[in-house]
Order: structure tokens, then C-alpha cells, then sequence
């Protein structure tokens, strides 16, 4: 059945010291309140709302230790779209009522009556609840496109310098494969290199990463700014993942379920969380390319090129937006410091 679009959380999500903090931690906080932004609370009721439709079949034996760690990851997400939905409402950018209608009845559309019910129910959402998230999504939608995407400009001069620099990347003897990946591995590193110098040190904590980062992944974070921030592959992190094109004939050396994966996912697909020798791996297929050479003149070539620059452009306001707006922000996690022993007698 396919599931709705457009219903997703803000993808990006702060670092745990960033949201401890808490001016008031030692006043008196009401019992349903997870955490507030600017002074707006974030209640319990609406966290384990989130967490039933994110996490929906809990597997057997789940811990109440894996539980709160999921429940800790995704407030963190609540609080960032948070954040950004403060800001968007502070520049008069909230999407208005024709705007959520329209959306909604984009969605609507591909569906009858008894269907649509169905996918709402299957999700434990109503209509309301539906509009309501919906204009929270436009509303940060609009935010990014008025204060970062409107700011990007890729000229014709940037294409060229890109293709003439990287002309032998164009060049494919065989079919190729372009892939980005997110790596999470069990063994202990002091030299992780992602933004968030996030490292798993055994088996059991890179189990949970891996399905923290599916998770949001699945609520519709970005999968770069996801790489950067949290994958612990030294190659590929701070470049969002991408490994760049892959030949067919380099495969063979892969696991089969990492070449299954890229030999079977379409173009903007993102596979499941896949075991390997070294740890766990989730990969993205970006694009299939047919073996021979590609010239500047092929429009395919110049738009790859075009999108390439504009992502990594975008990534970078993204990341830097995202960073001040919360530096902007008053912050404090309830549910942080109920879970960090010890903190309110520091």
C-alpha cells in the first residue's frame, strides 16, 4: 500500500549537549511537559504520538533503555522543527489555509474515500491532525526557500570549471552507479570525522544508531545532512555520503546485500539497514549511468552537474541556518535531564 508523502518532521536534529541546558531545570516542571522552545512546551502526549506512528511495531524484547533512546532521538527532531517553525512564523511565512488545502488535496487525490480513511487510520492520524501537520511542513518549506534556496546561484562559468575539472568522472567504460552511503561500525574511534563526532562503540550501540538514522530517514530528514552529521565512514561523511559513481564490475567484490541494494534500488531510492562485515550500512542509488563518454554539451551531464553544485551549496546554508537558528533559541529538554544522572547538581 503506498503510504502518504509530505508527512515528515524536520530533518535535521541538535546535539545532545546543545539541548541539556536548562536556565530553569531546577524549577518546578509541569509532569507532561518533554521540552520547550522559547518558552512553548512540547508535551509527553505529543511525543508518544510521534513515536507510535515513527516506530509503530516495536520488535520483541525492546528495552526500556531502547525506547527512551528513541524517544530522546526523536525530540531532539520535534525541537529543531520546532525551532524553525518559530522562525518562520516570526518572518510571516506560515502557510496559509489555501496553501494546506492544496496540499492536502494533492495528497488526497491518487485515493477514494475508503482508501484515503485507511492510510489516515493506518497512521493513527485524522484530518485535522493531518492539516495541521502539513502546514507546519510548508510553513518551514517556505522559510528554507526564502532564506536558502533563493540565495543559491549555480552560473554557467561554475558548470564548466566543475565539468573541466572533473571531465575523467564523466568518462564510463562500464555501467556506474551513483552512490552515497551512511556507515556505522562497532568498533571505538577517537577520530570519527562527522559533524557530530558521534562514534558507536560496540555492536548493540551501532544497532540502535543505524535505526535511529533509518528512522529519521523515514520521517524525511535529508540523507547528506544525515552522512555528515552522523556516518563514521572517514571517505565519505563530509561529503553527505557520496561515494560517486560505482562500476558494475567493482560489485563483485561487495557483499551481496550491499550489491543487491545498488543493483536494485531505482534513482532516489534509499535501502534498508543492511549487516556487514564491517557494521551496518544504509545506501542511496542517486543515479544509473549507461557505460561511454559524456560531454558538456549533454543537458543530462550539465543538470548533474548543476544539481550536484546546488546540493552541496544548499547543504552548507542548511547546516549553517539551521546552527544560528538554534544558537537564537531557548532551549530545554525535560526529558534530557530526567535521563542524564546527576546533571541539575552541576
Amino acid at each position: 500500500m503506498v503510504k502518504l508523502t509530505g508527512l515528515r518532521l524536520f530533518w535535521c536534529a541538535p546535539a545532545l549537549a546543545l539541548i541539556l541546558f536548562a536556565a530553569g531545570c531546577k524549577k518546578s516542571v509541569p509532569a507532561n511537559v518533554a521540552a520547550t522552545v522559547n518558552g512553548r512546551a512540547i508535551t509527553y502526549a505529543e511525543l508518544d504520538k510521534q513515536f507510535g506512528r515513527a516506530f509503530p511495531n516495536q520488535p520483541e524484547g525492546t528495552s526500556q533503555d531502547e525506547t527512551q533512546f528513541r524517544k530522546l532521538e526523536l525530540l531532539r527532531v520535534m525541537i529543531d522543527e520546532e525551532i524553525m517553525l518559530q522562525r518562520a512564523e516570526k518572518l510571516s511565512l506560515i502557510a496559509t489555509d489555501a496553501e494546506v488545502d492544496a496540499k492536502y488535496n494533492e495528497i488526497r487525490a491518487p485515493y477514494t474515500q475508503e482508501e484515503f480513511q485507511k492510510q489516515l487510520d493506518a497512521q493513527k492520524l485524522s484530518v485535522e491532525e493531518l492539516k495541521s501537520k502539513l502546514r507546519r511542513d510548508l510553513s518551514v518549506e517556505k522559510l528554507m526557500n526564502k532564506e536558502i534556496i533563493s540565495q543559491i546561484s549555480i552560473t554557467d562559468k561554475d558548470i564548466n570549471s566543475f565539468f573541466e575539472a572533473n571531465k575523467g568522472a564523466f568518462n564510463y567504460p562500464e555501467n556506474s552507479y551513483h552512490v552515497a552511503q551512511i556507515i556505522v561500525t562497532p568498533e571505538p574511534d577517537s577520530n570519527v570525522r562527522n559533524l557530530k563526532r558521534d562514534k558507536a562503540a560496540n555492536d548493540e550501540q551501532a544497532r540502535r544508531k543505524i535505526q535511529m538514522i533509518e528512522a529519521r530517514l523515514r520521517q524525511g530528514e535529508d540523507f547528506a545532512a544525515l552522512a555528515q552529521n552522523y556516518s563514521e565512514d572517514p571517505n565519505s561523511a563530509s561529503n553527505g555520503g557520496d561515494m560517486g559513481f560505482v562500476p558494475e564490475s567493482a560489485l563483485i567484490n561487495a557483499d551481496a546485500e550491499t550489491r543487491k541494494a545498488i543493483l536494485t534500488l531505482l534513482p532516489g531510492q534509499v535501502s534498508a539497514p543492511i549487516r556487514t562485515p564491517v557494521g551496518y550500512r544504509i545506501l542511496k542509488v542517486m543515479a544509473r549511468v549507461p557505460a561511454g563518454q559524456r560531454e558538456l554539451n549533454d543537458p543530462k551531464v550539465q543538470q548533474d552537474i548543476r544539481d550536484t553544485l546546488r546540493n552541496r551549496k544548499e547543504q552548507l546554508l542548511r547546516n549553517a541556518y539551521v546552527d544560528a537558528c538554534r544558537n537564537d533559541a531557548k532551549v530545554s529538554s525535560y526529558l534530557a535531564i530526567s535521563l542524564a544522572p546527576g546533571f541539575e547538581k552541576k
